[in-house]
């Protein structure tokens, strides 16, 4: 049985060290960064390896992969992808044009990921940035009207899944509001609860049914001004699952990340205590993971059937796939606005 914890790699090679570690913990899945990637033949290797290790040949194996400035998978390798605010542009020219453009990136990213072993990638955002906010969600943004992020990603969750890719909806409840970058210390939004409903929140709404979804470390003190959102039982009872009714499996944004205080140890108490499903955990530092290890139980009960869940909706490809002509039409539709696409 698997434990409710996800994690990093250390480089393009499994360690000894990492696979004494994964046959003894036995972690739900993985997650790559530019450290763990070089070719589309060692990727392919990585993830088959990881998961013969583990002895579970359908784990989840989850990547970063959004485009713009949040893109693992990088030339030469692997084309350039448009960031999101360019199908927001465009949706703000031909709605129809917009969406088009988010689901055709999405199923050329989908493409990518299939042939070298990954199966979900942590896509699509659905965070309103605001004026002055952080610039660590920016132009990953669809816009800033709820209505219309929702519908590019959803846009891009067809995308993804059309390819085989599971997604996962971040940054819930919102990360748009943040005016500070999680990963360096913990943002506070202060903003009164009738607007996070009017905006924020209302632009998960529409995703609730997404199979998995990544919270923000953001302090919403209008509602829980102790905790950040990742380890706060009230944001995730009353928010997450109540208001946006968001019932698929939640997981910790990284538990690395300087927005969260205390060690590992605590941070994962925490964050589970506080109804998060799954621990993820980014950095391959093998200290780090064993003291996650430690703390996080087996996947059972209600997390247990959420992951089983999401396993289950993945669909494999259903229909043959014109790589070249996505492409060609994609970057049509980019160039409308004038810039490159990527």
């Amino acid at each position: 049985m698997s434990k409710a914890f996800i994690i990093g790699l250390s480089g393009p090679k499994l360690t000894d060290a990492e696979r004494d570690f994964i046959r003894a913990e036995r972690p739900w899945g993985f997650i790559l960064f530019r450290r763990n990637i070089e070719t589309p033949a060692q990727v392919a290797a990585l993830t088959a390896e990881a998961r013969h290790v583990l002895g579970e040949p359908d784990a989840p194996i989850l990547v970063d992969q959004e485009g713009g400035r949040v893109q693992r998978f990088r030339p030469p390798h692997w084309p350039l992808y448009p960031a999101g605010a360019a199908f927001g542009q465009l949706h703000d020219i031909d709605p129809a044009l917009g969406l088009r453009a988010a689901r055709l990136s999405a199923r050329l990213i989908a493409d990518d990921l299939t042939q070298v072993g990954v199966n979900v990638d942590c896509l699509p955002l659905a965070d309103v940035p605001i004026p002055g906010a952080n610039d660590v969600i920016g132009d990953r943004a669809y816009g800033a009207e709820p209505t219309k992020v929702a519908a590019i990603a959803r846009a891009v969750t067809e995308g993804l899944e059309q390819g085989g890719i599971l997604p996962i909806l971040k940054h819930i409840p919102g990360h748009g509001r943040a005016m500070a970058d999680s990963h360096l210390s913990l943002p506070t939004v202060d903003t009164p609860k009738n607007e996070l409903e009017r905006v924020d929140f209302a632009a998960f709404k529409p995703l609730a049914d997404l199979p998995m979804a990544m919270t923000a470390h953001v302090v919403f003190s209008a509602i829980d001004p102790a905790h950040p959102a990742t380890t706060s039982a009230t944001m995730i009872e009353r928010v997450i699952r109540g208001l946006i009714g968001f019932q698929g499996l939640l997981m910790s944004d990284d538990v690395g990340m300087h927005a969260l205080a205390g060690s590992f140890a605590e941070r994962t108490r925490g964050l589970l205590a506080a109804g998060c499903d799954m621990v993820l955990h980014c950095s391959g530092v093998m200290d780090e993971m064993r003291a996650i290890a430690r703390e996080t139980p087996e996947l059972s009960g209600k997390p247990l059937a959420r992951a089983k869940a999401a396993l289950a909706s993945r669909k494999a490809p259903t229909k043959p796939f014109d790589r070249m002509a996505a492409r060609e039409e994609l970057d049509e539709l980019i160039g409308r606005l004038g810039a490159p696409s990527a």
